[in-house]
């Protein structure tokens, strides 16, 4: 346009007209790049704060997870819970022992063996038991020295094959062999032996119609039996009750 005024081909007003556009697009252009640059670092900082604002999020998840982490209750190995000792509504501290786990890869047997035997009773001695008209053998790993109300207790290990789905506090009756089996002649433990002091014992006779003192010689004994080391023959049948009322009678007739 100036170009034009200066050639006379327009009007001075036109001119002045144009002039004031091109200055007013020049203001609004400056406006708009100022209102650009002032948008940009807005939006810097708001990308800025949403990622502070994201972060945090992701440390509160952390913490939200943490904590139900620990609402979980962690056993030291895997097995079967055997024992729960909590209530419902129960606040338990972290590393408080509510229950008790059961290694099922490994058990142990317990066993409580009268006092007797405390002596023969060895680490490396086997024993046979039975379950569901199976045997299974087991072998002793530690016996302990304590005796507590004439018993003293010994663990065992599976020797071999273990019985399926045994269960934690089940009772079976085992035979624990003390040494070579051997035949002897044993009598059931009775009151006569107070008595006699086991020196000698009534035999009955084959018709069982009289009894007869005999001596005999006691050796090893048990809770259960004596073994008749002399004096006795096997099948021999004898009285073994109290022997107060019968007063030293060589001969006893019985009816």
């Amino acid at each position: 346009q100036k170009a034009l005024y200066d050639e006379k081909l327009i009007a001075r007003e036109e001119w002045l007209k144009a002039e004031e556009d091109y200055l007013l697009s020049l203001d609004k252009l400056e406006l708009v790049k100022n209102k650009e640059i002032q948008d940009s670092l807005y939006r810097t900082v708001q990308i800025e704060q949403m990622q502070e604002s994201l972060d945090n999020m992701k440390i509160n998840m952390q913490m939200i997870r943490k904590r139900k982490d620990n609402l979980t209750i962690k056993a030291p190995i895997d097995g079967e819970l055997g024992l729960l000792d909590a209530v419902l509504g129960q606040s338990i501290a972290s590393g408080t022992r509510i229950g008790q786990i059961n290694d099922l890869s490994s058990y142990k047997i317990e066993a409580q063996i009268d006092e007797h035997y405390i002596d023969r009773v060895t680490a490396g001695l086997e024993a046979v038991f039975e379950r569901q008209n199976e045997s299974f053998h087991a072998v002793i790993r530690k016996v302990y020295p304590e005796v507590r109300e004439g018993k003293f207790k010994a663990d065992f290990k599976f020797s071999g094959e273990q019985p399926e789905n045994i269960r934690t506090g089940q009772t079976y009756y085992m035979n624990l062999q003390l040494g070579l089996p051997e035949e002897a002649v044993l009598i059931p433990r009775g009151t006569f032996y107070q008595y006699t002091g086991g020196k000698w014992i009534y035999v009955l006779s084959p018709d069982g119609s009289r009894a007869a003192k005999r001596e005999i010689r006691i050796g090893r004994q048990n809770p259960q039996y004596y073994e008749v080391e002399e004096g006795l023959q096997p099948g021999e049948k004898v009285i073994i009750s109290n022997y107060e009322t019968f007063r030293d009678n060589d001969i006893l007739i019985l009816k």
